[in-house]
């Protein structure tokens, strides 16, 4: 299916694994240039010698979104490699502090604030004035269903992607009239390095393997999945890619959710 963005140019943050990676992949595909970025430069250059693309269609910087004269970095890294982007994709993050409330500290708190909502923020206002030249834009936020189904164990993290949430709703509001759409996509419970660390640390707890770690972590704490697995990176990237697309012409401030039903409510 011709998505429409053969020539935009995107940045993708958390591109050296998991969703971000694989919605790289596609928007390569689908004939852009592609920006991939994340905190380390070692794992970001193993990340795109997979993708096999191009020269000059692939290209990958470093950066911490939680720093600004990081973001800064990139953004002339950016521009410098490929001008202006057409589409951002937040995909970088962290499970952030777990425990009961009475268990963490405002430390936790604000070190899972400062990546899964500030960093989101501090990267849209880097980009945004990118994003603003060219009167065709996408911006998708990585949400969660942690957002509007919080589990009392990770309420820093559950919190933050509330709050991305808000913030790519209210954004889309304030640019929609110049061609930037903004929406937002919430998975749950994804085959990425993020879960992989749960489960093992899971498995450890429990004394069993991972995969019945897995199991039990299905059956007792997101019985609402329906399809009874974890989800695949590649199925959620599907839709964020159909998100940065010419078919989602007329979606703008929605939240999509990539599920598998886990979400108990309409």
């Amino acid at each position: 299916m011709d998505l429409g963005i053969t020539g935009k140019k995107a940045l993708v943050t958390g591109g050296d694994s998991g969703i971000g990676w694989h919605t790289a992949r596609i928007l390569l595909a689908e004939g852009a240039t592609v920006v991939i970025s994340d905190r380390d430069q070692a794992r970001l250059d193993k990340a795109a010698a997979e993708f096999d693309a191009p020269k000059g269609k692939l290209f990958a910087f470093a950066a911490d979104v939680t720093s600004l004269v990081s973001l800064a970095e990139l953004e002339a890294n950016v521009r410098g490699a490929v001008g202006d982007i057409d589409i951002l994709v937040q995909a970088a993050g962290v499970t952030g502090a777990q425990g009961l409330f009475h268990e963490i500290d405002d430390e936790g708190w604000v070190s899972t604030i400062e990546t899964d909502l500030l960093g989101p923020v501090r990267l849209v206002r880097t980009f945004l004035p990118s994003l603003r030249k060219g009167g065709w834009g996408r911006i998708v936020l990585i949400g969660s269903e942690d957002a509007s189904q919080p589990y009392d164990d990770e309420l820093p993290y559950c919190a933050a992607k509330a709050g991305v949430l808000a913030f790519a709703k209210g954004l889309s509001r304030s640019y929609a009239v110049e061609g930037l759409l903004v929406n937002a996509v919430s998975p749950a419970f994804i085959h990425t390095p993020m879960t992989d660390a749960m489960m093992t640390k899971r498995a450890k707890q429990l004394g069993t393997t991972k995969r019945k770690a897995i199991e039990s972590f299905l059956d007792q704490e997101r019985p609402h999945l329906e399809l009874k697995r974890r989800g695949e990176p590649d199925e959620v990237a599907n839709v964020i890619a159909f998100l940065c697309s010419d078919l989602a012409s007329f979606v703008v401030g929605s939240n999509y959710r990539v599920d598998g039903g886990s979400v108990a409510t309409v």
